[in-house]
């Protein structure tokens, strides 16, 4: 869309939506500016396609124009970065530098160093089956000892939707299965190791107390590691962060630091041994058709 207009923005493929500053303030602030939006039908675009657009726009800027000054430039594409699997293990050796950065934040000057550290808690329920006419005394149905599990976590508190700033959640994301057998996927997410172990601790009571109430039934809970908190590694060593600030205001741009409730590669990189702050890219409404 060249030069905004300041109304309300349509969908090709989805005439239903409409993105407009009333919902999204801060598309109001981008009259006169192009702006790029998706087709309306995916939930992923702007994060990371705007990421990915940056890095080739700034690759063609230095290739094209050699009197720009400036080190060896290694560039990485990572694969699989919303379920914390982006980072390969050889990623630090491959890339060879002293610190990194990725392009996966916000709106302009926001330079983010502290991420949610992340957890993620698999709860598989095995019941009885049995032919629900002759089920009396028979069956253990997979799905209510699930309806059972999800019913005993907090509800009006530690949930995405009514968290925010640096309230960390549980958050339920996806039940499979049937009444044979059930699994259940959960993300825990807090700024704090200690707050991430005790929201794992929940959840691992909560299956607990299902398994004590139907000894018939199998309640097994796995909680894997995904990433953490990349502020506790640089809070150590700033100087990645103060030379994007320094960046930052050499545009005119005062940056701005604030905690990302989520994660990006660079909380894995940093933990492994990379220190990678994360660059705004000016996208906004992320995982959502808007």
């Amino acid at each position: 869309i060249r030069g905004y207009n300041g109304g309300a923005i349509t969908y090709p493929d989805a005439p239903g939506l409409t993105l407009s500053p009333e919902a999204s303030p801060y598309l109001s602030g981008k009259v006169g500016h192009d702006i790029v939006t998706a087709s309306g039908t995916t939930l992923l675009g702007a994060d990371d396609k705007a990421g990915v657009a940056i890095i080739m726009t700034m690759a063609r800027a230095l290739l094209s124009d050699p009197s720009i000054p400036h080190g060896r430039i290694r560039l990485a594409f990572t694969p699989d970065e919303e379920i914390g699997r982006g980072v390969d293990k050889a990623l630090p050796a491959d890339l060879g530098v002293d610190f990194a950065y990725t392009f996966d934040g916000g709106r302009v000057g926001e330079i983010e160093y502290e991420s949610f550290s992340a957890d993620q808690a698999i709860v598989t329920i095995t019941g009885v089956s049995a032919h629900p006419g002759y089920a009396r005394g028979r069956m253990v149905n997979a799905l209510t000892l699930a309806a059972r599990l999800v019913g005993s976590l907090p509800q009006n508190a530690m949930v995405p939707e009514l968290t925010e700033g640096r309230d960390g959640f549980i958050h339920l994301y996806d039940i499979t299965g049937t009444a044979a057998k059930a699994t259940l996927r959960f993300i825990l997410r807090d700024f704090e190791r200690d707050g991430l172990a005790a929201k794992g601790e929940l959840v691992r009571a909560a299956a607990a107390l299902v398994q004590a109430s139907e000894p018939r039934a199998e309640v097994t809970c796995e909680i894997r590691a995904q990433y953490r908190n990349m502020r506790y590694w640089l809070e150590k060593d700033m100087a990645p962060v103060e030379r994007a600030y320094a960046a930052c205001r050499s545009l005119g741009i005062e940056p701005v630091s604030v905690p990302i409730r989520g994660g990006t590669d660079g909380s894995r990189l940093t933990e492994m041994g990379v220190p990678c702050p994360n660059l705004f890219t000016g996208m906004q409404d992320i995982h959502g058709p808007l």
